[in-house]
């Protein structure tokens, strides 16, 4: 039996997903500041001191919202709770392009372990903390992979991640080795490591960093294809790069090469 809310859910659209969540009176449904979309009618809106969960005491909500911080997160969640008589819906959507991704935490013991920004909405109960990775190389030079956060309950939990997702399942000693912000969530039982790329020409040249993830089985890994560090550094190198040629006699052929002539 389930200790957290039971919630019906349906993801809808394609690239610019939202989800729609079903309350039965009296069930809540807690997200990120920012997430929120609609509701209906019956439900009503909370600001909560961190995400809603049983914590002991004060001490444990403020060591709670506390490490949230330390995911980018700020110290309050909003809880959205159906004060009606029958079913109501709210809806979260994703804040990029991108999928969302549904979790059944009781399917996965109770644990899932994602991307510090993945975290998009879940059933009241479901605790969102602080994973660190514990080995020394992850601290160094994991970079986006060093803090995650883990989700904990046995609800539903929804992430969301940029562009297309695809899921692997990795057999004892299987191991996948991944760029950092591609890796949306795991399940606990993985092994996560950082390995250095290797080889003078790759370090140099090789233009994807100095270190990458490795994700060892047994278990399952969610990726993404377009992490949003990615998106926003090439926006970004866009926004405020100047061309050379831009203006110039060879400015519309350059712009051909590159495959950007229209």
């Amino acid at each position: 039996m389930r200790k957290n809310h039971e919630i019906d859910y349906f993801i809808k659209g394609e690239e610019m997903q939202l989800v729609e969540i079903e309350l039965d009176p009296q069930e809540t449904a807690i997200a990120e500041s920012g997430a929120f979309m609609y509701m209906e009618q019956a439900i009503e809106m909370q600001t909560i001191f961190g995400d809603g969960s049983a914590q002991r005491g004060m001490m444990g909500k403020l060591f709670s919202a506390g490490k949230r911080l330390l995911t980018g997160e700020g110290l309050f969640m909003t809880a959205f709770t159906n004060q009606g008589l029958g079913k109501a819906r709210v809806a979260f959507a994703s804040p990029y392009p991108g999928k969302i991704i549904a979790f059944d935490l009781m399917k996965y013991n109770g644990k899932m372990i994602c991307q510090k920004d993945a975290f998009l909405c879940a059933a009241k109960g479901v605790s969102v903390g602080i994973e660190f990775q514990k080995k020394l190389g992850t601290g160094l030079f994991g970079g986006e992979g060093f803090i995650m956060q883990k989700l904990e309950g046995d609800g539903l939990a929804f992430c969301h991640a940029g562009g297309y997702i695809t899921e692997k399942t990795l057999l004892p000693g299987e191991f996948l080795r991944v760029d950092t912000g591609c890796i949306v969530a795991y399940t606990q039982e993985i092994d996560y490591d950082i390995q250095f790329v290797g080889g003078i020409k790759n370090t140099i040249f090789g233009g994807e960093g100095l270190f990458f993830a490795t994700l060892r089985g047994p278990g399952k890994v969610w990726l993404q294809s377009l992490p949003i560090s990615r998106l926003a550094s090439r926006i970004l190198s866009y926004g405020t790069t100047t061309r050379k040629e831009e203006g110039s006699i060879l400015g519309g052929l350059g712009n051909l090469l590159d495959g950007d002539g229209r």
